[in-house]
Parts: structure tokens; C-alpha cells; sequence
């Protein structure tokens, strides 16, 4: 594999490291990244995803972000 290859997949692992407790702005999982016995819910399983996933999981996370905004823009607003 060449260098481009293996930025690749340490920028991806990286991101899952970093984004696991906020996985739910990705539409993934539940609110919360509480302790799982389960190695499929787990930081691993996210990681290892995000390591090929990452730049969609990147659009699908600014994606949540415009929603969110919005949301919070017409609730400040008076109406």
C-alpha cells in the first residue's frame, strides 16, 4: 500500500476515536456512548467503521449539524 492509502485509514481512525462520543450526531446509535458488553456496540466496532467510512460519516455529521442549526434558529426566533 502506498502512504496516500494509510493516511486514508489513520485519518479514519482518528475520526472514529475522536467522534465515538458523539455518534449520534452521525445517526448512528443511541444518544449516549454508555459501556456495552457487546464488541458491535462498542468504540471498536465504531472505529473500525469510521476507519473506511469516514468521509461519509463527515457529510452525514455536517448534515446533522445544518439540521440542528436550523432548529435552534426558528426556536430563538419570535414567532
Amino acid at each position: 500500500m502506498n502512504m496516500t492509502i494509510w493516511l486514508f485509514l489513520l485519518a479514519g481512525a482518528g475520526f472514529g476515536i475522536i467522534s465515538f462520543p458523539v455518534k449520534h450526531w452521525f445517526s448512528e446509535g443511541p444518544c449516549s456512548a454508555g459501556a456495552s458488553d457487546n464488541l458491535l456496540d462498542g468504540r471498536l466496532f465504531w472505529t473500525m467503521v469510521c476507519t473506511f467510512l469516514w468521509p461519509i460519516m463527515l457529510l452525514t455529521g455536517l448534515n446533522s449539524a445544518r439540521i440542528l442549526m436550523k432548529r435552534r434558529a426558528r426556536l430563538a426566533s419570535p414567532q
